[in-house]
């Protein structure tokens, strides 16, 4: 009967999804919120996450997180489940980290919602959606989305800007005062499943993905256990000074095409089509494994098999996902 229940509940929220992302508007337009004009440009929870696990307790947390140099360090992403990199206008690259499993004291710099973040956060139940604004003809869609929007308003004080920085790379969340509390790993319905490593992959110890204006690079650890981060080929730290170290990475090819919307310079948008299927390289343990990736509809989680037709299975702790175009 759960499983029923959450089934018809997927499936509204799809419905819901697909009818404000099949939404064709006009481009161009002015932004909404504080830091809303775009410029275009560890401790890891050891929890296992799954699509199968119990109801969720509550929503998962997504926050839009500025990428650029000027962004860097960034706060709070070493505490994420999952970071999602995407391409964004000029070249250049996005995150949106999931939280679930615990709530950082700070998260940011926070930037702005894209129209593909809809389908992608479509896989969770009610998420909330922290970003600094969106362009203003995305607006109508974001309220339709099956999520809760909380941008950066001038009444809210879930967001602070820093004195340090300047904008628009100073906007920080405080992530409990959007919850009071972590959801719990239920909450992760992402389709992802972890485990033992399969048999086979090849021994890799640095995997480098480049956007036309960006590059993500992951370097094992065998010390640490984990892939060490860099981006734009410098290290990724932490607010302290720490690495960025997930424990699985995943490249995901994708769909990349024009989006219904462009920036304020009047640089369209890309989409990232998170929605269907293709191939895509997960990083574990120091190897690389040839995988398959599906998703049949925006209130499903993704799945990842193995060249055999088996789940292939990520190890414990936090996942990044690189969307990079399909060959």
């Amino acid at each position: 009967m759960a499983g029923t229940r959450r089934g018809q509940r997927r499936g509204r929220c799809a419905a819901l999804l697909t009818a404000a992302v099949a939404v064709s508007l006009a481009a161009a337009g002015c932004t909404a919120g504080p830091g809303a004009e775009d410029d275009g440009r560890t401790r890891t929870p050891d929890h296992a996450r799954s699509s199968s696990a119990a109801p969720a307790a509550g929503p998962v947390l997504a926050v839009k997180v500025d990428n650029v140099p000027a962004a860097r360090p960034q706060s709070g992403l070493e505490d994420a489940d999952v970071v999602y990199a995407e391409p964004v206008e000029a070249g250049l690259s996005r995150l949106m980290a999931v939280y679930a499993s615990e709530l950082p004291p700070s998260v940011g710099p926070v930037r702005s919602a894209r129209e593909s973040d809809l389908e992608l956060l479509g896989q969770f139940d009610r998420p909330v959606l922290a970003f600094s604004g969106a362009q203003s003809k995305l607006l109508p869609l974001i309220d339709r989305a099956p999520l809760r929007a909380e941008p950066a308003r001038e009444d809210s004080d879930a967001y602070v800007r820093a004195d340090d920085r300047q904008a628009p790379h100073n906007l920080y969340l405080h992530p409990r005062k959007l919850l009071g509390k972590p959801s719990g790993p239920a909450a992760l319905t992402t389709g992802f499943a972890y485990g033992k490593a399969p048999a086979g992959g090849r021994a890799e110890s640095t995997h480098t993905v480049r956007y036309p204006s960006a590059s993500f690079t992951f370097t094992w650890s065998g010390g640490e256990n984990r892939w060490l981060v860099s981006l734009d080929g410098t290290p990724a730290r932490t607010a302290d000074g720490g690495r960025l170290a997930p424990a699985t990475v995943v490249v995901q090819h994708v769909t990349v095409r024009e989006s219904d919307f462009r920036d304020f310079r009047g640089s369209n948008s890309p989409y990232v089509e998170s929605v269907g299927s293709g191939a895509a390289e997960v990083l574990r343990d120091g190897r690389a494994y040839e995988a398959t990736w599906k998703r049949g509809a925006a209130g499903d989680g993704t799945t990842f098999t193995t060249e055999d037709g088996k789940p292939l299975k990520f190890a414990r702790g936090q996942v990044w996902v690189v969307f990079a175009g399909a060959s």
